[in-house]
């Protein structure tokens, strides 16, 4: 029996493979630094745990509305709102197990077969995978290097018509860490006004920027929210990981068809995850803060490192926790590149290739770890290389 055409593109996710890969060289006895996973290292905070602890002892373990309670919809509305200069409305937020629901569904809801839709490349790998399963036309844009991995303009101009129906953004970026600045941001919105697309605006690591960079929202601008997705989450800002809690920011009509689309899959978000979201919110803010701190100073350490080693340059990245090191200098594909680092010097990171075709030439590393981790690893590449 065959299977539908809607999952035949679909492929693992390469960061799951690398770890796998990495796992079994642990369980031979081999010692693995890892840079291949975009997990914080920080616990959940402490504050949140309890939260959500005292939420199961109080049996707030049960279904709950689709869309999320109202509580944590309040809250994400005032905060998400005040953040981005913009009012938003409970009604406009849905909560999900994690934030790839509020990728697909909107996806799902939006795309009909032979529909284009733009998307960051090296991006993502479920941006491509969600269009695919949606039947959508994907179109990859080139993040280029030049112009700090933000859109290919000219490209982008190029490629948007009458058959794109949606424009996904990301930024900061997985993989390459760039922000996309205010005037491209400016850019894409005058073109998704004159070809009334929606946009969908992946912002999970827009709190963890560099150097007092603010990262802007499209939504902020005019006429940009009624034709915004935000897809926003817990995990990376709050070391939430393993709780499983997202949320999307869209048009109220849109949240209702995306709302349904839960309904029928997943039903709802764990109850007493929620409330362990609530007080991530509405608490105190110092650890996020702290933890962002840290991570500009792993990523300082972690490119003047990766500069220093023949055949890689590396551009500094604006926010998210990733380094995306240019490796055409060693004459390797990023693939074997990575494969020879692993079985030589025991250090897991990705190949650029694993989020699609631009990727090519590159290696992302994760430097959601400790400093004494970070100049380890360096220095087993080094050694490699050397």
């Amino acid at each position: 029996m065959g299977y539908a055409q809607r999952t035949r593109h679909l492929a693992p996710e390469g960061a799951y493979q690398v770890l796998a890969k990495a796992g079994r060289l642990e369980a031979a006895g081999k010692e693995i630094i890892h840079f291949e996973i975009g997990q914080p290292d920080y616990e959940t905070f402490s504050n949140v745990s309890l939260a959500g602890i005292k939420a199961i002892s109080e049996g707030k373990t049960r279904y709950t509305d689709p869309a999320g309670i109202l509580p944590l919809r309040e809250a994400i509305a005032e905060d998400a709102g005040r953040r981005r200069g913009i009012k938003i409305h409970p009604e406009e937020v849905v909560v999900s197990p994690g934030g790839k629901p509020n990728l697909f569904f909107p996806t799902l809801a939006l795309i009909e077969p032979g529909d284009e839709v733009i998307y960051p490349n090296p991006g993502f790998p479920t941006y491509e995978a969600m269009i695919g399963v949606a039947g959508g036309v994907p179109v990859p844009v080139p993040l280029l290097e030049a112009n700090s991995f933000s859109f290919d303009l000219e490209a982008f101009d190029k490629l948007i018509n009458q058959r794109t129906k949606l424009i996904i953004l990301n930024s900061p970026s997985n993989p390459t860490g760039g922000v996309i600045p205010a005037v491209d941001l400016e850019h894409i919105a005058r073109q998704a006004q004159r070809f009334d697309c929606w946009i969908m605006s992946d912002e999970i690591y827009a709190r963890i920027a560099y150097d007092g960079l603010q990262v802007s929202s499209i939504a902020s601008l005019p006429g940009m929210k009624e034709r915004t997705i935000i897809v926003d989450g817990f995990s990376k800002t709050y070391s939430m990981t393993g709780w499983r809690l997202g949320y999307g920011i869209m048009p109220e009509k849109l949240a209702g068809c995306v709302g349904l689309l839960l309904t029928h899959s997943l039903g709802s978000t764990a109850h007493f995850s929620q409330f362990a979201g609530l007080e991530a919110v509405i608490g105190p803010q110092t650890m996020v803060e702290t933890m962002v701190t840290e991570y500009q100073r792993r990523r300082d350490v972690i490119v003047a490192g990766l500069n220093a080693i023949p055949g890689i340059t590396c551009q500094m990245p604006q926010g998210a926790f990733y380094a995306f090191p240019n490796i055409t200098g060693t004459g390797m594909k990023s693939g074997d590149l990575a494969n020879l680092i692993l079985d030589k010097a025991g250090v897991a990171l990705l190949p650029g290739s694993c989020f699609g075709e631009y990727g090519e030439g590159y290696l992302r590393l994760s430097y959601a770890t400790s400093i004494p981790t970070i100049e380890k690893g360096l220095a087993r590449i080094r050694s490699v290389l050397g």
